[in-house]
């Protein structure tokens, strides 16, 4: 049972220490704006990560095209996910291109590119924010650690607190997520 409890309390504790750093809610102001923006000119959000960090990235791009918690209409957000792009990109070129090509492929100016890295160092999505960049898109992030190489090549950075584990960071990540899209929600639809 301490082992259970010693999850929740660790977790609790991350999430008190992201809560007392006010630079935190700015920056995802700052981040929703950019989305905000982005989908009011007919931009699209396009959104990658590894692993869990993938899972977290399709979360995102479902319920702005789906749904959050109110009805309205969809939002233009896809997910680098396609298991047949992955494996082609990854087989011909390299892993570390799988989200970077399809930036180049869909990505334009005006867009937002939805970042997420728990190390901020996953060469993929450096890649990928590489990709954006060059093509005129903002660059939101979503960290952990230090914040890695990612932490210096976003238009906004929103970093996890230092924690041992990546799953601390995607604790912190998810609630991210949800805030941004009810930022985006309330600004749009309400």
């Amino acid at each position: 049972m301490d082992k259970i409890k010693a999850h929740f309390l660790e977790a609790t504790a991350v999430l008190t220490a992201f809560l007392n750093d006010d630079d935190n809610f700015k920056k995802i102001e700052q981040a929703g704006d950019l989305l905000v923006e982005c989908i009011q000119n007919k931009g699209k959000v396009i959104s990658c990560g590894n692993g869990g960090s993938m899972c977290d990235a399709m979360h995102f791009a479902e319920e702005l095209s789906g749904r959050y918690r109110n009805d309205r209409s969809a939002l233009a957000a896809i997910a680098i996910s396609d298991p047949s792009h992955l494996s082609c990109v990854g087989n011909d070129y390299g892993f570390e291109f799988v989200f970077s090509r399809m930036v180049e492929a869909l990505g334009c100016e005006g867009d937002v590119l939805f970042a997420i890295s728990t190390s901020g160092n996953s060469e993929n999505v450096l890649r990928a924010i590489q990709s954006a960049k060059k093509q005129g898109l903002k660059v939101i992030g979503l960290t952990g650690k230090d914040g890695g190489k990612m932490a210096s090549l976003c238009d906004v950075e929103i970093r996890a607190p230092k924690s041992e584990y990546a799953d601390r960071a995607q604790e912190i990540h998810i609630k991210v997520i949800h805030s941004l899209i009810d930022f985006v929600e309330r600004k749009l639809f309400l």
